[in-house]
């Protein structure tokens, strides 16, 4: 792996050509780790604004983590390190993340509600008014960038405990979707609300982007969309009526997770089993 970090930052440029915060994220990272990945970066499209515009984690971290993952399983050939190690960067990731910005979600970090017409409407007025490259989703991207590339190459090299046969409930998601192993290490750091910190559901997520995968796969000249994506609105529909609309992974757990032992055993043990077969099949 690359361990040299790139002295220009042209986060806003890349931002400007992939549109989406969530894949300019993992684009950025794998770029750095010389493993460009086009059909993944794209299928991250509908995870922007924190999973569909809902204002849950932010799309930055999305990429980052997916990024992380697809690294971890081609510098770490034994799954369960892989898998391991992708989980730890993940919780790195996110702490250097908050530091930046603050916060995890997107609702808390621009202040706004992109579910409304008029929260949305307000934002775009806001980012107009800025300009483009001084708007604050630009600028945080701007600065943030050459963190998460230091902290992203130190965390996937670091010793981590090896947990025998991990489970990530966002990889059990694309095993029952007959993924191949390096899709669901790519998504393992997505478990249990990302990095095990009981946030928006990490599942959901993963089924979503698998979805998205599939689709840029059959139209590879094509992004998926952004706005009124139907497929993943589907998803999102079928994961709210079987949680009772709850979206928060320790909300849906009924608690938080205190280590990839710990969610591991849950899985093992049934934990979101039905939820896990929901996602698969939407």
């Amino acid at each position: 792996m690359k361990t040299s970090i790139k002295t220009k930052n042209d986060a806003k440029e890349v931002f400007k050509k992939c549109q989406t915060c969530s894949r300019t994220f993992a684009y950025l990272l794998n770029r750095e780790f010389e493993h460009p990945m086009e059909h993944e970066e794209r299928a991250l499209n509908p995870l922007a604004g924190g999973i569909l515009n809902q204002g849950h984690q932010c799309g930055m971290l999305w990429g980052a983590v997916l990024a992380i993952g697809a690294e971890s399983f081609k510098i770490h050939k034994d799954i369960d390190k892989a898998t391991s190690i992708a989980i730890k960067a993940t919780q790195d990731i996110m702490t250097s993340f908050v530091k930046t910005s603050g916060a995890t979600d997107c609702k808390d970090i621009i202040g706004y509600d992109l579910t409304s017409i008029l929260g949305m409407t307000k934002f775009m007025i806001k980012t107009t008014l800025q300009g483009m490259d001084n708007s604050l989703c630009f600028n945080l991207a701007e600065e943030w960038a050459p963190e998460a590339i230091k902290i992203a190459t130190k965390s996937l090299s670091e010793n981590v405990t090896i947990i025998k046969q991990p489970l990530s409930c966002a990889s059990e998601v694309l095993k029952q979707m007959n993924a191949s192993d390096e899709d669901m290490v790519m998504v393992a750091g997505f478990a249990g609300g990302l990095g095990l910190s009981g946030n928006a559901c990490g599942a959901l997520s993963a089924a979503i982007w698998k979805r998205m995968l599939d689709w840029c796969r059959e139209n590879p000249t094509k992004n998926p969309p952004y706005f009124n994506n139907k497929r993943a609105k589907k998803i999102l529909k079928a994961f709210h009526k079987t949680t009772g609309d709850k979206m928060l992974c320790s909300d849906i757990c009924g608690r938080k997770f205190k280590d990839l032992e710990d969610h591991t055993q849950y899985i093992k043990q049934g934990g979101c089993k039905k939820l896990i077969e929901v996602l698969a099949s939407s």
